[in-house]
């Protein structure tokens, strides 16, 4: 699994409202700036101050290195912008055309359980996936959610990464839905090296990012349960 641990546990927070809200942003976002607004929101989230949130958007073409990353896995450093996540995980591409989703929930007012919560993640993709057609799996040792192909290879579709701070949940999925895939030929994604990556595109699903969002929504509810339902 990607993560990184909690914090030392405290009280669960009661939110002004159950279940998240999900804010769709138009334009890609600079990843300074989403980091800031993902922090600045799981801090509001952790005070009661503010709703969780699921927030669907793209950045510009960068990599990011998370807490595991290793310098020889970035192959081209001077191709992208590399931001420090502060993420489980190694290095990941993020560009137009890929459907990231930082999830923000409360696991005190949940289960307290990070693994139940990355499950949670990849069951989302695999729901989310099989609406186009697609199969997505799981693979042991190997972050992300995996497609096999004809010929015996296995290329991944989605990455997921997560931080808990105070068991307020940030970071989170990004799957792939027609970006430039050349543009993963900069890093070893996720460390990787013996398989390659894909797309719904590349699966010849001509899907959009706004069909994937709906169906995005509309699997989290039978993923995710609310607040205080634990598992």
């Amino acid at each position: 699994m990607t993560v990184s641990t909690p914090s030392v546990p405290e009280q669960p927070t009661t939110g002004p409202a159950p279940g998240p809200e999900w804010r769709t942003s138009d334009a890609p976002v600079p990843y300074p700036e989403a980091l800031a607004a993902m922090e600045a929101r799981a801090a509001a989230i952790r005070a009661g101050e503010a709703r969780e949130q699921v927030w669907l958007l793209e950045h510009p073409p960068l990599y990011t290195a998370g807490t595991s990353a290793r310098p020889g896995d970035l192959v081209a450093p001077d191709r992208f912008p590399v931001y420090a996540a502060g993420r489980g995980g190694q290095y990941t591409y993020h560009g137009p055309g890929q459907r990231v989703a930082y999830v923000m929930l409360d696991l005190a007012a949940r289960d307290r359980d990070v693994r139940c919560h990355v499950h949670r993640l990849e069951s989302w993709l695999i729901a989310t996936l099989a609406r186009f057609g697609v199969t997505g799996e799981r693979r042991e040792g190997r972050v992300g959610l995996w497609v096999p192909r004809a010929d015996g290879r296995e290329d991944k579709i989605a990455a997921i990464g997560v931080r808990v701070r105070r068991w307020v949940t940030f970071h989170g999925v990004a799957l792939n839905v027609h970006p430039d895939l050349s543009h993963y030929g900069g890093i070893v994604p996720c460390g990787i090296r013996d398989h390659g990556v894909t797309s719904l595109r590349d699966l010849e699903r001509g899907v959009t990012l706004a069909e994937v969002d709906r169906v995005l929504r509309e699997t989290f509810v039978q993923v995710f349960p609310p607040p205080g339902r634990g598992r």
